[in-house]
């Protein structure tokens, strides 16, 4: 696999972070991201306040109900607003969950599809619907899970089949990779391996809650631990350092304290930028 080279790194944009992130200088973050369901036709001060961040920094989606493996027609008026959301704020890209998270309403929480060929082509087929709508690919995240009902398949393999039939990208969570391998008993390692990497065009990293030995939640109200670090390497390793965000949804630290966060996703990105130079003979 080729290496990639769009070393960035961002944060979450969160109401609650909004008057620190006004008053940074600007170099401090490559990106922001949002998502756009909660920032759809919002005026007022927030309205303001988003549009002056969104004049500095580009805005990248990561939506919340678009409900992709449930069986509820897409809703094709949010598809629409967000088309022209993209429209408006120039947003490179739009993510969404491998989850489903409506049925006869919304749910708001993100629910596990079942890991079956059956699943694999009714995500697949409205994927394709999705991507006819915005006229663009879309990058599903691999989702943290905390039951896997009617497995007949790997979540690995159900990853793989879904994004190949529906040819779309990968977002790679690599907290949700270390989270679901506590839970669920396998090599984070080899789990990454098995990912369609090729796929992969940006990364989530972000903190968690130990609720038991065996039991881990996935949060994003904590900081990235050590062993996230390191699995962080692995991808870098493997896919090349791709844009990647910070995720910090709660249990909000002092700005300077997320921006360290960052410094370290920058710190990791160049590190292997740098091992690539030297394996290629282009070091100084």
């Amino acid at each position: 696999m080729s290496k990639q080279t769009s070393a960035l790194a961002g944060l979450g944009l969160r109401r609650g972070l909004m008057p620190e992130l006004k008053s940074l200088a600007g170099k401090e973050l490559d990106f922001l991201e949002v998502a756009p369901e909660n920032w759809l036709h919002i005026g007022g001060r927030f309205g303001r306040s988003f549009r002056e961040l969104a004049a500095r920094y580009p805005i990248y989606l990561h939506g919340l109900s678009l409900n992709i493996g449930g069986f509820a027609p897409l809703d094709t008026r949010l598809l629409s607003d967000i088309k022209q959301f993209m429209r408006d704020f120039d947003c490179p890209l739009y993510s969404e969950h491998l989850t489903y998270c409506g049925d006869e309403g919304q749910l708001y929480d993100l629910l596990p599809i079942p890991f079956t060929e059956e699943a694999v082509h009714h995500v697949a087929a409205r994927v394709r619907q999705v991507q006819d709508v915005l006229g663009q690919r879309i990058l599903l995240e691999n989702a943290s899970y905390y039951a896997a009902p009617g497995q007949a398949m790997s979540e690995s393999e159900f990853i793989n089949a879904v994004l190949a039939e529906a040819d779309c990208d990968l977002l790679l969570d690599v907290n949700n990779v270390f989270v679901n391998s506590v839970n669920h008993n396998y090599d984070p390692y080899q789990f990454l391996r098995s990912l369609p990497l090729a796929r992969a065009r940006y990364i989530h990293i972000a903190g968690h809650f130990d609720e038991a030995e065996d039991l881990r939640v996935d949060t994003h109200g904590a900081d990235v631990i050590e062993p996230v670090w390191a699995l962080l390497d692995e991808a870098y390793r493997l896919c090349g350092p791709l844009p990647t965000l910070l995720e910090r949804d709660f249990n909000f630290p002092a700005m300077a304290d997320l921006l360290q966060e960052v410094q370290q996703i920058r710190r990791a990105q160049a590190k292997v930028g740098f091992a690539s130079a030297v394996t290629s003979g282009c070091a100084e």
